[in-house]
């Protein structure tokens, strides 16, 4: 019998066994579907085709962020960390530039048909693309929070660890995402 945990026995940053179960139930299930679905008949018919040149430009930028902040965690714990700013605000930029791009994408997705009640692509794509996209707003959010204790000369290198850590599990998570949903 597994142990039950509330909310209050999660560690903080961590994933509650549920939440990670029901992660990893959608994913399961959108690859069960689009590899059952007949040869040819994925997008379902009436269902707009996923743009995957747009979207791997939108790719690349994620990847150039988390390489952005690669660097600006280097150069912070170098002789001058106050050099890290810069590369810190084109980690977010890019970051932002993804997350704006995709909002761009969903839309004209949703004008030509594409809905969470459309067809099973719909409801898995919005699900899945959708819980990334709402990781990445967050840490957009903390890398923001970051650079402005970074200016302020107030940041300490565990919590920059820390949103460091949370940006790389958004950028190296899409790829998958990408390549399971895109193509």
């Amino acid at each position: 019998m597994g142990v039950r945990q509330t909310a209050s026995e999660i560690p903080r940053g961590t994933v509650s066994n549920a939440a990670f179960g029901v992660a990893l139930f959608v994913f399961t299930a959108f690859g069960i579907v689009r590899d059952n679905a007949l040869p040819g008949a994925w997008p379902p018919p009436g269902q707009p085709r996923l743009p995957i040149a747009r979207t791997a430009l939108n790719t690349v930028a994620l990847l150039l962020s988390g390489a952005a902040l690669f660097v600006a965690g280097r150069r912070f714990r170098g002789p001058r960390p106050e050099t890290a700013r810069g590369w810190m605000a084109a980690a977010f930029a890019l970051g932002a530039f993804f997350v704006i791009a995709q909002g761009v994408e969903w839309l004209a997705l949703l004008r030509h048909g594409l809905t969470l009640s459309s067809s099973e692509l719909g409801s898995f794509f919005y699900t899945i693309v959708g819980g990334h996209a709402l990781h990445a707003v967050v840490a957009l959010v903390l890398l923001a929070l970051v650079w402005r204790a970074m200016a302020q000369g107030r940041l300490t290198e565990s919590r920059f660890g820390a949103v460091r850590i949370f940006w790389y599990f958004v950028v190296l998570v899409w790829p998958l995402l990408y390549w399971r949903v895109y193509l």
